[in-house]
C-alpha cells in the first residue's frame, strides 16, 4: 500500500477513488451484506454464504450497521447506474430469489425497506428509483441527522479508500497544513461540542486544559469501554466507521500535542477490535499514523488496550489505571487527568462518540455544527434503542428532540400492542422516565430535573409487563456485581440496597424497609468516591419518585402488578372468559393445567409460573393474583 506523503496527494487520491467508484457504478451489479455484530446475530453469516455461492464472482462487500437492528439480516443489491436496493429481514431462501432477480437484470419486488441513490450521494448526480421510496424517508430515519453515523452501513470499514473516497482524514490534512493547533482547540470550542460520554463536559476545553501543560510527553485516549446493558452506540461506529475515530483522535493529538494515543476498548467487543486493528495497519501503511503523517512533522501512533469487562473502567481514571496495568479502581481528584494522567503525564480522554464528531466539525465548520441541537447542547446525539420498542437499533438526532419523537416517531412505539410503562435512560446510572414526561427534550439540561441523565445514550423501553421494583433490582443488581469495593458507601451500600429491593420482590419486606431504601440511596448518592457509586441508585430513586404504589404493592398486598416477581404472582383461569379452547392446556411445559369437565384449572402447586399460558391464551382468561 503506497504511502501519501502531502496533503495534497490525499486529494489526488480522493479523486481518483471516486472516479474508479463512478465507473464501477455505471457498469457492475454488486452485493453489500450488513455485517455488524447485530446482523451476524441475526443470521448475516448464512446470507453472505449464500451469496458467494450463487455468485462467487461478483462484488461483494461486508459493511456495519445502517442503524436498522429491527430488520436485519440486511441485504441490498447495487445496480449498474448506481441505485442501492435495500432488502430488511431476509432468509436464505430469500436470498437467492433477490441474487438470481438481480443477475437477471429486474428488482425484487418482496422485503424492500427502501433504495439509496449512490450516484446522489457521492456525485449528486440524481437517478432513477425504480418507482420505490428512498431509504431516508423512511420513518426511522426522517428525524434523523446523521454526523456520526454518516458512513455506517454505507462504506465498507476494512477497506482504508473507501473512507478517503467519502471524504476521510480531508479533517487531519487540513489542520496538518492550514491549522495551528490552538486554532483547532477553538474551533472546537466554539463548536459547543461536548464529552458524549455522560458528563457533558466541554471537548474543546479540555483540550486546552491539556495543550496549555508545559509537559512534554502527553497523551489522547478513547475511551470505549461502553458498559450499560443495553447500550452499543459505541460499537456500532466502531464496527461500521473505525477510521472516523482514529482521525479524531490523531486531530485531538495535534491540537494538545500527544505523540501517543491508546484506545481503550472491552474484549466483549471482537468485531470492533478486529476492524479496529486492521483500520490503525491500514492508516500505518498509508503514513496517517507513524512519523511524519503526510509530509509534516507531526508523528502521533495508536494502541489498542483490550479491557477485562469492568463496568467502572468506564470511569477515566479507573480507566487510565487499566491501561497502565493497574486494578481498575478510580483515583482521588485532584489532580485531574488534564494534568497527571497516564504515568503522571497530561491525558485528554473523550469518547468514540465525541472523536467521531470531530472531522465533521473541521471539515464543515462551527457554524454548521450549531445549526444542530440547543444553545446549550449543540449537535447531535446517537442512541441505542432497545427493550419493548418496534425499531430497535442506532440512532443519530439533533439534540433537543423529545422522548416522545424517538420511541414512537423514530422507534415505531411499542411493540406488542402493549402500553408504555416508562423509558430507562442513561443506563444503571440514569433512571426511569414516566409516560406523562415524554415531551421532556433529550439534552444536558432537561433530563437532570425528572431524576435522569442522558447518559452515553443507552435507552430502554419498558411497557405494561415490566415491574418497575424488579427493574430497579436488575440495575442494582448490575452495579454493585461492578462495584470495585475501595469505598464503604459504595461497597456495602449497594450491597444492602439489593437485600432490601431482594426482600421486596419475593414479599419478605415492610414500609419501614421501604423508608430505609430510600434513605439510603439518597445516602449512598452523596458519600461514594466515585461516578458509579454516586449514580447507582438512581433507579431506585426514580422508581420510587413515579411507581411508588408498585413498592407498596409488593409490600402490603404481597402482590407484582406485572406479573414479573415470580414469588409474588399466582395464575388462575377466569371460567367467565375461557372458551375451552385448549391452548393453555397443550402449551403448559409441567402440565400445571386440567380439565376438571368444562372447566379447567391451574394447580399452583405444579405451576412454575413461566407465563407461556398467559401468551397462548387468545382470550385474556388467564389472570394473575397475589400470593397473600
Amino acid at each position: 500500500m503506497q504511502k501519501i506523503t502531502r496533503p495534497s496527494d490525499l486529494n489526488v487520491l480522493r479523486e481518483k477513488l471516486l472516479e474508479e467508484k463512478h465507473s464501477k457504478l455505471e457498469k457492475e451489479i454488486s452485493f453489500i451484506i450488513g455485517y455488524g455484530t447485530c446482523g451476524k446475530a441475526a443470521g448475516a453469516d448464512k446470507i453472505l454464504d449464500v451469496v458467494k455461492d450463487l455468485v462467487p464472482n461478483s462484488n461483494i462487500t461486508t459493511v456495519g450497521c445502517i442503524g436498522m437492528c429491527w430488520a436485519e439480516p440486511l441485504l441490498d443489491v447495487v445496480y449498474p447506474g448506481g441505485m442501492r436496493v435495500s432488502y430488511m429481514k431476509v432468509t436464505e431462501k430469500v436470498v437467492e430469489e433477490i441474487v438470481k432477480t438481480a443477475l437477471s437484470g429486474e428488482v425484487y419486488k418482496e422485503n424492500i425497506v427502501g433504495v439509496i441513490d449512490l450516484k446522489k450521494e457521492l456525485f449528486g448526480e440524481k437517478q432513477r428509483y425504480f418507482g420505490y421510496k428512498s431509504l431516508w424517508d423512511h420513518d426511522f430515519y426522517k428525524k434523523q441527522e446523521r454526523i456520526v453515523l454518516k458512513n455506517c452501513g454505507l462504506i465498507d470499514p476494512e477497506n482504508i479508500e473507501d473512507y478517503i473516497a467519502v471524504g476521510g482524514y480531508r479533517a487531519l490534512a487540513k489542520v496538518l497544513a492550514d491549522m495551528k493547533p490552538e486554532e483547532v482547540i477553538e474551533e472546537v470550542k466554539k463548536s459547543g461540542l461536548r464529552g458524549r460520554s455522560g458528563t457533558g463536559f466541554p471537548t474543546g476545553f479540555k483540550w486546552e486544559l491539556v495543550a496549555k501543560q508545559k509537559d512534554e510527553t502527553k497523551y489522547v485516549v478513547c475511551n470505549a469501554d461502553e458498559g450499560d446493558p443495553g447500550a452499543f452506540m459505541d460499537r456500532a461506529v466502531l464496527e461500521g466507521d473505525p477510521h472516523s475515530v482514529i482521525e479524531g483522535l490523531a486531530i485531538a493529538a495535534y491540537a494538545v500535542g500527544a505523540k501517543k494515543g491508546f484506545i481503550y476498548i472491552r474484549a466483549e467487543y471482537p468485531l470492533a477490535m478486529e476492524r479496529l486493528t486492521i483500520a490503525i495497519n491500514q492508516a500505518r501503511e498509508k503514513g496517517l499514523l507513524g512519523k511524519n503523517i503526510l509530509g509534516t512533522k507531526f508523528s502521533f501512533d495508536v494502541e489498542i488496550r483490550a479491557g477485562a469487562g469492568a463496568y467502572v473502567c468506564g470511569e477515566e481514571t479507573a480507566l487510565m489505571a487499566s491501561i497502565m496495568g493497574f486494578r481498575g479502581e478510580p483515583w482521588l481528584k485532584p489532580p485531574f487527568p488534564n494534568e497527571k494522567g497516564l504515568w503522571e503525564h497530561p491525558t485528554v480522554i473523550n469518547n468514540v462518540e465525541t472523536l467521531a464528531n470531530i472531522a465533521w466539525i473541521i471539515n464543515n465548520g462551527y457554524k454548521e455544527f450549531r445549526k444542530y441541537g440547543t444553545e446549550k447542547s449543540p449537535g447531535t446525539k446517537v442512541f441505542s434503542l432497545a427493550g419493548r420498542v418496534k425499531h430497535t437499533g442506532v440512532v443519530e438526532v439533533p439534540l433537543g428532540i423529545t422522548l416522545r419523537e424517538l420511541i414512537f416517531d423514530i422507534g415505531g412505539g411499542i411493540s406488542n400492542g402493549k402500553k408504555l410503562k416508562a423509558v430507562q435512560t442513561g443506563g444503571p446510572s440514569g433512571g426511569v422516565v414516566p409516560p406523562d414526561k415524554m415531551d421532556t427534550p433529550i439534552d444536558y439540561e432537561s433530563l437532570t430535573p425528572i431524576g435522569t441523565i442522558m447518559g452515553s445514550g443507552g435507552v430502554i423501553v419498558l411497557d405494561e409487563d415490566d415491574c418497575m421494583v424488579d427493574v430497579a433490582k436488575y440495575f442494582l443488581t448490575f452495579t454493585q456485581a461492578e462495584s470495585c469495593g475501595q469505598c464503604i458507601p459504595c461497597r456495602e451500600g449497594t450491597k444492602r440496597m439489593l437485600d432490601i429491593l431482594t426482600n421486596i420482590t419475593s414479599g419478605n419486606a415492610t414500609i419501614e424497609d421501604l423508608d430505609l431504601l430510600e434513605w439510603l440511596a439518597k445516602y449512598v448518592s452523596k458519600a461514594s468516591f466515585c461516578g458509579l457509586g454516586k449514580t447507582a441508585p438512581n433507579p431506585i430513586l426514580t422508581t420510587i419518585r413515579y411507581f411508588k404504589n408498585e413498592y407498596i404493592s409488593h409490600i402490603n398486598d404481597k402482590y407484582c402488578p406485572a406479573g414479573a416477581c415470580k414469588d409474588l404472582v399466582s395464575y388462575y383461569i377466569d371460567e367467565k372468559l375461557c372458551k375451552g379452547c385448549t391452548l393453555c392446556l397443550r402449551s403448559c411445559p409441567v402440565g400445571a393445567i386440567r380439565k376438571e369437565g368444562k372447566i379447567f384449572r391451574i394447580d399452583t402447586e405444579d405451576c412454575i409460573k413461566c407465563g407461556i399460558c398467559v401468551n397462548a391464551c387468545s382470550f385474556n382468561a388467564i389472570k394473575t393474583k397475589g400470593v397473600a
